[in-house]
């Protein structure tokens, strides 16, 4: 079957990997690149045939999962980090380049051999990287953001560095080519922006309006991959112009919808990307130079993620950003073993030094997850010994904040609450960690804290210690525990409020102190069912009625047990007896033109109106020569059979004595 059968034993491999990984709650890479080393042409057992083939369709997964990320980014959210990406990047690849030299010299290589190891360690892995931050659920913080940028200009260096590394004999050849391939880039870019950001949105738009979820599957996968191909019969790199294209179509409103598809096929083929990565490694290469491996792989992790923290920190960012920089980019990446088949294919580098640099980057990757989750332990115990970096907050009234609402969660619920407090002239400040959505506050006039809730100095700079109440948006519950938690050691007599997507869930914050939990699924069944119902001419008192039922049904498990609840509950009892109901007089309603006195609704009904609605003005309590109108909404107050009777006479039905 040659290459169907090497993927089938890929995939059953990487499945059994990825299994054992998540049993053991490791990511699922590390189960792939060993499932690689297991099946690779170096263990003996079942191998591939074809190892060529399955890196060729692994360059697929590197295309198609800098497409998806370009469908995530924009050009406007890449603005925050464009100095420390664009200057800071080149900086960094340079001082690892002589970093790498140094290391080479100290191993008596030669001084051509010692630069295209400074050049391959260099390069960080993008495919790794990303897998790691998706994992670890913290894609659009800005440490990650920072590493993204990063990583993007660290991709599209792989360029002039295939052109020059080859020329080092004769640096003066590799010129030309060079500004040749500057001239490229410039007219690829040129292009999409002048033309792909028309061209592409209108392709879409046709394809869209067939109405075919397959079509439209097809034409933004061909319309990655041909971009990409596109680029590299330019001269460029693929994957360079996947994401560009990806960045492009995520500006149209079909982005949403092309990365929501895109994803499995990014997934599939990224797994053929770290099986290939797992398939390089020679285990008997690994042992027979175990000492000099680990010393560079010790070295590497140690230069490389001390010189992205400086970088980062040279650049403005502090607290967590260069910690969580260092941890996450020290690996060598997918890259380099482009720029190493480079090497071999010009005979610039021996085989041992690519079965070295190869080695030591797959044993790096391992590494990345493992040495990036260690970041927030790392800054807590960092923070807890040393002075605090002091938060970036916004908007802050210069009085400070008291009995304020703390939103904790600056997302879509967030935003709609912020809105809400806001328009009520309620004082409050939202803590978020996302910095996209961070700088979406600051443009709104929001008072911010960047940071994360469940730390707490930044609770303190959200001064928790004089809010009136907290409010957890996130849908995680171990997040809101965590936050809720560290609140009560800060503020045991704070009010929390938080949301839950499960009754577990719910228990689970409740137990953790949580005053009130919503659950959002369940909320949004209630106003279906109440909007259903509505349309359905069924009488607002009996619907009320009917949600306030269910929802004590769900609710009270929790907290019957609470004089508090109960007392609400109680509360809500009585009150259903005198309930307000709101009452929409049609053109042919036959109170139009009377007055209150007149119509005696009170004698005839039993009900009591309290307000009426005209044009967008209340008048509240209106007086008996208060003539009605049509479109009037009328509030009647009164127990469910007086509200019913006043709907009968509104609508000109009898009205029952």
């Amino acid at each position: 079957m040659g290459i169907a059968a090497d993927i089938v034993v890929i995939v059953v491999a990487a499945l059994i990997g990825g299994l054992i990984a998540q049993r053991l709650k490791q990511p699922l890479i590390l189960g792939y690149i060993l499932a690689g080393v297991l099946v690779g042409p170096h263990t003996g057992g079942i191998s591939i045939s074809d190892s060529h083939d399955i890196e060729l369709l692994a360059e697929i997964g590197v295309a198609l999962l800098l497409f998806a990320l370009g469908l995530e980014f924009s050009l406007k959210e890449l603005q925050p980090v464009r100095k420390v990406a664009l200057i800071g990047t080149p900086i960094q690849i340079l001082l690892t380049m002589a970093f790498g030299y140094a290391i080479g010299r100290f191993f008596g290589w030669e001084r051509d051999a010692a630069l295209w190891f400074g050049g391959l360690i260099s390069l960080s892995s993008t495919m790794v990287v990303l897998k790691t931050l998706m994992n670890q659920g913290i894609l659009g913080t800005l440490s990650s953001r920072v590493m993204i940028g990063m990583l993007i200009v660290q991709d599209l260096a792989i360029v002039p560095m295939m052109i020059v590394l080859p020329q080092l004999k004769n640096p003066a050849a590799g010129l030309p080519i060079l500004g040749v391939a500057a001239v490229k880039a410039t007219i690829f870019l040129v292009l999409m922006v002048v033309v792909g950001t028309r061209l592409i949105p209108w392709l879409m738009k046709r394809v869209a309006a067939w109405n075919s979820r397959e079509l439209f599957t097809l034409a933004i996968t061909a319309m990655g991959l041909g971009i990409g191909y596109g680029t590299y019969l330019f001269g460029l790199s693929f994957a360079f112009g996947a994401f560009v294209a990806g960045m492009i179509l995520s500006e149209s409103d079909y982005g949403h919808q092309a990365l929501s598809d895109i994803i499995p096929l990014r997934d599939i083929f990224g797994l053929l990307f770290f099986t290939s990565v797992g398939m390089l490694l020679d285990p008997a290469f690994l042992l027979s130079h175990f000492g000099q491996v680990l010393a560079i792989v010790a070295l590497v992790i140690l230069a490389k993620a001390g010189i992205f923290a400086a970088v980062t920190r040279a650049f403005g960012y502090v607290n967590v950003v260069p910690l969580a920089a260092g941890l996450g980019l020290f690996q060598v990446g997918e890259f380099s073993f482009v720029l190493a088949r480079v090497g071999i294919a010009t005979d610039s580098i021996s085989q041992e030094l690519y079965s070295l640099t190869l080695t030591v980057a797959v044993v790096t990757m391992l590494l990345t997850p493992l040495f990036s989750s260690l970041t927030a332990p790392i800054y807590a115990l960092r923070k807890s010994r040393f002075k605090h970096e002091p938060l970036q907050t916004m908007n802050i009234p210069d009085q400070g904040l008291r009995d304020h609402v703390v939103l904790a969660g600056g997302g879509r619920v967030g935003r709609y609450l912020a809105n809400v407090l806001q328009r009520l002239d309620i004082p409050f400040v939202i803590i978020e960690l996302n910095h996209w959505r961070v700088e979406q506050a600051k443009d709104d006039g929001f008072p911010t804290v960047f940071g994360d809730a469940t730390h707490a100095v930044v609770l303190e700079a959200a001064e928790i210690h004089r809010a009136k109440l907290l409010l957890i948006t996130t849908p995680v519950a171990v997040t809101a525990s965590a936050v809720a938690t560290q609140v009560h050691a800060l503020n045991p007599e704070l009010r929390i409020i938080a949301r839950a997507s499960s009754i577990e869930e719910m228990q689970l914050l409740h137990e953790e102190g949580v005053y009130q939990v919503v659950q959002p699924e369940f909320e949004a069944s209630l106003e279906f069912t109440r909007q259903a119902l509505l349309y359905l001419n069924m009488p607002v008192n009996k619907i009320q009625w009917y949600t306030d039922a269910v929802r004590r049904e769900l609710y009270s498990p929790l907290y019957e047990g609470e004089l508090g609840y109960q007392a609400i509950t109680q509360l809500q009892d009585a009150t259903r007896l005198l309930e307000l109901s709101w009452v929409a007089l049609s053109g042919e309603s036959p109170l139009l033109g009377k007055n209150i006195g007149e119509l005696r609704v009170r004698s005839h009904t039993g009900a009591s109106i309290v307000g009426v609605l005209r044009r967008g003005e209340m008048q509240t309590n209106p007086p008996p020569d208060f003539r009605f109108s049509a479109n009037d909404l009328v509030g009647v107050m009164g127990e469910p059979e007086q509200l019913t009777a006043f709907q009968d006479l509104a609508e000109g039905r009898p009205v029952n004595p």
